[in-house]
């Protein structure tokens, strides 16, 4: 596929994806507090429910573009540390494998019904930290490639 396609599928899956999880961390964490606990509960579970629904299209394209782009750039991650850019784009992957294996946590426990306000918080927030580290790893590759 056309690399500019790629980008494009990627840069806008990324958009749905980190935009989802910037609200559930910044916008339902804020309110946490002045929230009844058993109607943030409901809201937990109902964001799930929809996440559920759309979010796995979301992953395939983001994984699908990236792992796109990735071949495209196949002879310089054979070699991740010998140059800044290998070396950037390698930690980018390894953070998204990180995403990807939260989000997989994240959809096993709630269909299993064990999601806790816990594991919802602790998932975002890592989930929101390593979407920063992405992003500015990204920004990072356009000023050393």
């Amino acid at each position: 596929m056309n690399y500019a396609v790629l980008i494009t599928l990627h840069l806008f899956a990324a958009f749905i994806f980190v935009g989802t999880v910037f609200f559930e961390v910044l916008m339902l964490e804020g309110i946490r507090k002045q929230v009844p606990r058993d109607a943030m509960r409901s809201v937990e579970q109902a964001i799930g429910k929809r996440a559920r629904r759309f979010m796995p299209w979301v992953i395939i394209v983001l994984y699908g573009a990236g792992i796109g782009m990735a071949w495209h750039y196949r002879v310089v991650l054979a070699h991740p540390l010998d140059t800044p850019f290998a070396t950037l784009l390698s930690l980018k992957i390894l953070l998204a494998l990180s995403v990807l294996a939260h989000f997989i946590t994240a959809m096993v426990l709630s269909t299993r019904g064990k999601m806790k306000t816990r594991h919802f918080q602790a998932i975002h927030v890592s989930v929101f930290l390593h979407m920063l580290a992405i992003i500015l790893l990204a920004k990072a590759m356009l000023y050393v490639g």
